[in-house]
């Protein structure tokens, strides 16, 4: 008999019923130390002080009008956006999903107001993970995606990650542009270099194609820079964020330069509950927290500390680990057992962490943990560690 809630998702056997910061505690009393926050969802932890405070104060003022109307909270969040980006212009979503899907949808308008209704096709990588929607499955085009789900969204263009020559074969009149996530997070925390993201922004300048970049997981913060591009030195013309943005509260954004945004006038795009007052009240709270070079500075630190201790990690378990990846408190382990095991085994020494593709554990911790935190994190996923040994 099928179960209430849809079963698409193999649950571990744990109902968290409170946190705080980077802890949450579970139903029978246990205390987990949580180094996934919500697949980097949480980026203040749980019951963060400050937004709570915010969203309890807009809750007793007002939760919902629609986009027929101005929203306060909603221009004051996209000016902030706007004010610590490349971004001329924002449109608030619920989800990274629904991010994918207009960047796809703005992308594509941008060339058939060019008077180039031809291009459409848009180039994306393996590993890559934009969502669930039709566009979003349809842009990653793994068969662990697609399969069963046809017939997919068409206009997509799909190579290796890494392969230079197959990217600059692929570019003819019918590319639109290219969409990448500076770093990997389901494909296996798996970084862009740098001289990469500067090549990707060279070959769409030289061929009038736009760069899209996916932040919905490395950015707000994540790899010590506000956005993950930023280490770069380059940017996109339009990007994706969500996760971090909403700091636990559903929210997420396309972000755009003026001319990529230019086809996107009054009716081609909206949504209802998209850049509602509660949860730009809360994005607010995060970016005058996260964007902080303060706040950013301490995150650095405390990513250095992490993956210091982290590489002592896996040179004390050659029989676990291969090697630790990954920028800023975005970092991989890359096992040498299943992942599903150490992400078990975890639970067992009571610290959650994630698993990823390419055999890799994700270690996604809020971005406020301290460093006391970060020490016993380590003991913990060490004590994890020795119960898989053989």
């Amino acid at each position: 008999m099928i179960s209430s809630v849809l079963p698409t998702y193999n649950r571990a056997p744990l109902s968290f019923v409170s946190g705080a910061g980077a802890w949450l505690t579970e139903a029978d009393g246990r205390r987990f130390l949580d180094l996934g926050a919500g697949i980097a969802v949480n980026a203040l932890g749980h019951a963060n002080p400050k937004l709570v405070e915010v969203l309890t104060d807009q809750a007793q003022k007002l939760w919902h009008t629609s986009n027929l109307y101005q929203i306060p909270q909603q221009q004051a969040l996209a000016d902030k956006l706007v004010a610590n980006t490349f971004a001329d212009t924002v449109f608030f979503t619920n989800s990274g999903t629904e991010s994918c899907e207009l960047a796809v949808k703005m992308a594509r308008k941008y060339f058939y107001d060019k008077g180039q209704p031809e291009r459409v096709e848009i180039i994306t990588f393996s590993g890559s993970f934009h969502g669930r929607s039709s566009a979003g499955i349809a842009a990653a085009g793994s068969e662990k995606m697609t399969k069963g789900f046809g017939p997919l969204l068409p206009g997509f263009v799909h190579l290796d990650f890494g392969d230079h020559d197959a990217l600059n074969a692929a570019i003819n009149d019918k590319i639109c542009a290219i969409l990448i996530e500076p770093v990997q997070g389901e494909g296996g925390i798996r970084p862009v270099p740098d001289q990469c993201l500067k090549g990707l922004r060279d070959l769409c300048d030289e061929h009038g194609i736009l760069l899209i970049f996916d932040e919905v997981q490395c950015g707000v913060g994540r790899t010590g820079k506000l956005f993950a591009h930023e280490w770069a030195g380059i940017t996109p013309d339009i990007m994706m964020v969500a996760k971090g943005i909403g700091g636990g509260f559903p929210l997420g954004a396309v972000l755009a330069t003026e001319n990529a945004a230019s086809g996107m006038t009054a009716g081609t795009h909206g949504s209802t509950y998209g850049g509602n007052p509660l949860g730009c009240a809360v994005g607010c709270a995060v970016m005058d927290i996260v964007a902080d070079p303060a706040f950013l500075a301490e995150v650095n630190r405390k990513a250095s500390l992490l993956r210091q201790k982290l590489e002592g990690l896996v040179a004390g378990h050659p029989d676990v680990f291969e090697s630790v990846r990954g920028s800023g408190l975005m970092l991989g382990l890359k096992c040498k057992v299943a992942p599903g095991d150490f992400v078990n085994a975890g639970y067992g020494k009571e610290v959650i962490t994630v698993p990823a593709a390419d055999n890799v554990v994700r270690l996604l911790p809020p971005l406020n943990i301290t460093e006391e935190e970060i020490a016993e994190a380590v003991n913990r996923l060490d004590a994890a560690a020795a119960s898989l040994a053989p």
